[in-house]
């Protein structure tokens, strides 16, 4: 059986890897199983479009929380696949007037080339009166090509960065199988995926626990520039919908300053 998961899709469903005893460039038969799983998930994609709806919930580490609606959606085209993530905003000011803010990342996905990151913030705005919207005023949006060190940046505020959405460690150099073990009570392959050049504020490393049985990610944790554990993603809540195993929640969250963010899909969503 295998996860469902419409949210960084590419982490839950995952396809069988082969090990080899041939050394490629001086690699080790680690390091060479490492690389065919990492590449293994990036050639991964979703045969069919799909839509979803969901909240993400952020608890920050002064203790207050906050919560967004957050869409999903999965776009096959002709020669790439795009993950989209929407998360809207509602604000009302001290003139009476309603706003309308949304963020959305669009991710591009294609064969043997990089993820590219698109952000996209639109907008609305007009009055209302006790609680109606009496008058649309101007709609817009701004779109433009996030860098490398622009990716390194929350999703919403989230504990979820831009570069977690599209599984940019898997891109990485450096990737080499550590060992088999139990793990959340699963039969797991340990994956470790090194960054070579960590920015002061990127991911040095990140250790993921991939279930022998599901090929899942049963959870992942992320280190700073000095090797410290920076974060700790795991999913929970799966239940079987309609004869497919689903994920209803993720959770990302910041040991060193204590927020915490969870993600919940509407799982009645086709």
């Amino acid at each position: 059986m295998k996860f469902i998961l419409p949210f960084l899709a590419a982490m839950i469903l995952l396809v069988n890897v082969g090990a080899t005893a041939e050394t490629t460039n001086g690699w080790s038969d680690a390091e060479i199983q490492g690389h065919q799983l990492a590449q293994k998930i990036l050639e991964q994609q979703p045969t069919e479009n799909f839509t979803n709806s969901g909240v993400l919930q952020i608890r920050f580490p002064n203790g207050t929380a906050t919560s967004f609606p957050v869409r999903f959606e999965t776009v096959i085209g002709a020669t790439n696949w795009q993950t989209i993530y929407t998360v809207s905003f509602v604000h009302y000011d001290n003139s009476n007037n309603f706003g309308w803010k949304g963020e959305i990342i669009t991710i591009t996905h294609a064969s043997d080339q990089p993820n590219q990151y698109k952000n996209t913030y639109a907008f609305s705005y007009g009055d209302k009166l006790k609680g109606h919207i009496m008058t649309e005023g101007p709609v817009g949006s701004q779109t433009r090509i996030l860098s490398d060190k622009e990716i390194i940046a929350p999703f919403a505020n989230s504990d979820f960065w831009i570069a977690d959405l599209g599984l940019e460690f898997f891109h990485w150099p450096e990737q080499k199988v550590l060992k088999k073990e139990v793990r959340r009570s699963c039969g797991c392959t340990v994956l470790e995926s090194t960054n070579p050049k960590p920015t002061t504020n990127g991911y040095s490393r990140v250790v993921s626990w991939i279930d022998n049985e599901t090929l899942g990610i049963v959870e992942a944790y992320a280190y700073d520039a000095s090797g410290k554990k920076l974060k700790d993603f795991y999913p929970k809540d799966i239940k079987k919908v309609n004869g497919q195993w689903q994920v209803q929640t993720l959770v990302m969250e910041d040991v060193q300053t204590g927020s915490r963010t969870r993600l919940e899909f509407d799982m009645n969503k086709k």
